[in-house]
This record gives structure tokens, sequence and C-alpha cells, in this order.
């Protein structure tokens, strides 16, 4: 079970594949690269508001039966390569589920409204020298 929220066991799917990329013969012959399948939809974990939360946050990782897949293949191990795509599903959960906080707009400090003061003026300086060269010509 996932340690941000309980996510029962059976819902989970592991299917293991041959990884990619070098290797040698390991990876020619033993399938070590974990793909965990979760199905969203069908979790008794969450109730519905935090299931809109996460389909929302989770948009462009849901397949077309409305399953996370994670996949890991770092490890050359299927028990480690299932603990750490279980670790990146429960970061993603994780932080799709935590409220964002909302920035409290503050006063403008007493040097910033300096500087801006000073690159306007400086800027309407500019545009008055260009003004004035026009004229001559």
């Amino acid at each position: 079970m996932l340690a941000a929220r309980k996510i029962p066991e059976n819902e989970i799917r592991v299917v293991y594949v041959r990884s990619s990329g070098a290797g040698g013969q390991n990876v020619n012959k033993v399938s070590t690269k974990a793909q965990l399948h979760w199905n969203l939809a069908g979790s008794t974990a969450f109730d519905n508001s935090e299931k809109a939360k996460l389909r929302a946050a989770l948009k462009n990782r849901l397949n077309s039966e409305g399953e996370v897949v994670m996949s890991s293949s770092e490890q050359r191990s299927q028990s480690q390569n299932r603990e750490t795509a279980l670790e990146k599903l429960d970061r993603l959960i994780t932080h799709a589920l935590t409220p964002q906080i909302k920035r409290v707009a503050t006063r403008p400090t007493w040097a910033s409204q300096l500087r801006r003061r000073d690159s306007k003026a400086r800027r309407t300086k500019t545009k008055s020298l260009r003004a004035q060269r026009r004229n001559i010509e």
C-alpha cells in the first residue's frame, strides 16, 4: 500500500516487460521493467471530489481506459522497479491532492516603486530625445 493514500493492492496491476537500452544479456533475457496500472475511476480509496481533482491533475497521464500508467526501469530487479513505480505514483497523487496556496497580494516596496519611476523617466527621456532629433531633420 502507498504511504500517502491507502490504495488497496488489488486495485494496482503490475506488468513486467523487457527494458530498453544498454544492459547486455540481462536486458535481453529478463523482464525487469515494471509497468504499474491503476484504474482511477474504479478506485475505492478516494471520494468523488478527490477523484475529480486527480482526474484534472492527471489528465495527460490517463490512458483510454482511464488508467494511470507508471513505469520504472532504472533498477536491475523487478522488485526495485515495482517499488520505484509505486513511489512515483505516490508522489503524483500527493502532489495532485495538496491544496495550492493562493498568493496574497502585497504592496510594492519603496525601492521597487523608485526603480519603476526611474525606468519610466529614462524611457520618457529617450523618446523625447528621439522627437527632438526628428524635428531638427
